[in-house]
C-alpha cells in the first residue's frame, strides 16, 4: 500500500503541477453546464433533479477521460522512463493501480466541483438525495470504467494520439451497444435475447439504472469487473514488454 500511495502522490503532483489539469477541469465544467442547461433544458423541465446533468456523462466522458488516460503509459514509453520504472522495487501491479487511482481521483475532483448544481436543485425544490448520491456514484464508476479502457490502450503504444483514438473507438462501441436509439434500429430483425446480451456489455443501461436512483449489486459488479479486466490486460501488456 505504501508504494501505491507513493505512486498516487507522484501522479497527482504531476497533474496539478501543469496547467493541463486546470484546463481539463474548466473544459469539463463548461461542458457539463452547456449540456445540462442548453441541451438538457434544465430549467424548462421544471423538475428539481439532476437527470439533465447525468444523462450526458457517457458522452462527455467519451472524449475527456481518454484524454486523461492517454498519457498514463504512452508518455513513459515515449520518454523511455518505462525501462527505468521496471528497475524500481515497486511491482508492476502497484504501478498500474497507483497510476489508475491517481487519474480516477483527479476525475473525481473535477466531478465534485459540480456541487453548485446540487445546491441549485435543493434551492429550487426538494430533490431525492438518494437519487443524487447514486447518480454521482454511477458517474464515478462510469469514469473509472472509461479510464481503465484508456489505461489499457495507453499501454499498447507510445503514441498518445493512437491511444486516444483506440480508447474512443472501444468506448463508443460500449456506449452505442446499449443506447436506446441504436438498439431500436436493430430491434426489428435481431432477436430480443441477442440485443439484451449485447446491451448487457454496454455502459449505458448500468449507468441509467444508477442515475434513476437504483443501487443494484449487478451494476456495481459490472463496473468493477470492467475495471479489473482492463487493468489485468494492462498488466499483461506491460509484463510482456518487461519480459521481451
Amino acid at each position: 500500500m505504501r508504494n501505491i500511495r507513493t505512486v498516487i502522490k507522484r501522479e497527482l503532483a504531476g497533474y496539478f503541477g501543469s496547467p493541463i489539469a486546470y484546463v481539463f477541469i474548466v473544459i469539463f465544467l463548461v461542458m457539463c453546464g452547456f449540456f445540462t442547461f442548453s441541451l438538457g433544458h434544465f430549467y424548462e423541465l421544471g423538475q428539481a433533479d439532476l437527470g439533465p446533468f447525468f444523462q450526458w456523462h457517457p458522452w462527455i466522458y467519451l472524449f475527456l477521460v481518454p484524454a486523461v488516460a492517454m498519457r498514463l503509459w504512452s508518455e513513459e514509453k515515449r520518454t523511455g522512463t518505462i525501462e527505468l520504472i521496471f528497475t524500481l522495487p515497486t511491482r508492476p501491479a502497484e504501478l498500474i493501480l497507483g497510476k489508475f487511482l491517481a487519474a480516477w481521483i483527479f476525475i473525481a475532483i473535477a466531478l465534485l466541483l459540480t456541487f453548485p448544481l446540487v445546491l441549485t436543485v435543493f434551492y429550487l425544490g426538494e430533490p431525492d438525495p438518494g437519487t443524487i448520491f447514486t447518480g454521482y456514484l454511477g458517474s464515478l464508476l462510469l469514469a473509472g470504467a472509461y479510464l481503465s479502457v484508456g489505461s489499457m490502450t495507453s499501454s499498447l503504444t507510445r503514441n498518445q494520439v493512437i491511444s486516444f483514438i483506440l480508447s474512443v473507438v472501444i468506448l463508443l462501441f460500449l456506449v452505442l451497444a446499449g443506447w436506446p436509439p441504436v438498439t431500436d434500429i436493430f430491434s426489428g430483425w435481431a432477436p430480443r435475447w441477442l440485443l439484451e446480451v449485447v446491451a448487457g456489455f454496454s455502459f449505458v443501461p448500468h449507468f441509467v439504472s444508477m442515475q434513476r436512483g437504483i443501487l443494484d449489486l449487478r451494476d456495481l459488479v459490472y463496473y468493477f469487473s470492467v475495471i479489473c479486466f482492463m487493468l489485468f490486460v494492462n498488466g499483461m501488456v506491460l509484463q510482456n514488454r518487461r519480459s521481451a
